[in-house]
């Protein structure tokens, strides 16, 4: 397994930001945190490969927007957030190491962080980043690769995996608040602590669950349920409306 990661950049604090307050970020801290989270990453068997740095692209680490990496090809996105759109040439020019490249085109929108990969279905958000265009631009990419996507509408947050990640072959993590189980039928819903509403992101690598430590209860809840819950801090890059699953690309799992 292969796990596509970018540094964090000097100008992380110029992020965009939707729906938190802007507040001071340690960037190096955070680059701390980042680089724990790689360690994280190769202890659970993945070789971690490097994008080149992106100093002037603030949102350069959360790398998983940039592409949607399925089991023969990956398609890169167009980012909704127009400061973003320089990062794709760095990250295409590692994945096409690895996979087919397709690439999606204007009027499209779509951020990696708004797709859910359940088997062959791809749940896709509906948000700021991620447009009608965009959906259906992907289901037209997808469908000779035998994938279908369904399109899903939630809120509270930017992105679907804020809302709900997959943590096993058909099982779901959610915030119910933002996103109904109903968007996923024939899917068990774990549904996350009240109190911890950011704490449906989770990053399933084999058997393993990498979750943040910012949310013990909804943690200690999956650990409950038998799964192996490996946890890491990103609280700086939390800041920055990161978790998780933005700060990798992961291909051939």
């Amino acid at each position: 397994m292969i796990a596509l990661t970018r540094p964090v950049s000097p100008t992380l604090a110029d992020c965009e930001l939707t729906h938190l307050e802007r507040l001071v970020i340690d960037v190096d801290r955070a680059a701390t945190q980042h680089a724990e989270y790689e360690a994280l990453l190769r202890s659970l068997g993945a070789v971690v490969v490097p994008v080149s740095a992106a100093p002037e692209h603030p949102d350069a680490v959360f790398v998983e927007d940039t592409a949607i990496v399925l089991d023969d090809v990956a398609i890169m996105t167009r980012p909704g957030a127009e400061s973003r759109r320089g990062e794709l040439e760095g990250v295409a020019s590692v994945l096409a190491n690895y996979r087919s490249l397709l690439a999606m085109s204007e009027p499209a929108t779509l951020d990696g962080g708004d797709v859910v990969r359940m088997g062959r279905t791809l749940y896709v958000g509906r948000s700021g980043r991620t447009n009608d265009a965009g959906i259906e631009q992907l289901r037209r990419l997808v469908a000779p690769h035998d994938y279908r996507v369904v399109a899903v509408d939630f809120t509270g947050c930017l992105h679907l995996k804020s809302a709900a990640t997959a943590i096993g072959d058909d099982t779901v993590l959610l915030n119910p608040d933002w996103v109904s189980a109903s968007a996923f039928p024939g899917c068990d819903a774990v549904t996350i602590d009240a109190g911890e509403p950011h704490g449906a992101n989770a990053l399933r690598i084999a058997d393993s669950l990498i979750y943040s430590s910012q949310y013990p209860r909804t943690g200690a809840l999956l650990a409950r349920r038998g799964l192996r819950v490996c946890e890491v801090d990103l609280s700086e890059l939390a800041k920055a409306e990161g978790a998780v699953t933005c700060c990798s690309l992961i291909v051939g799992q």
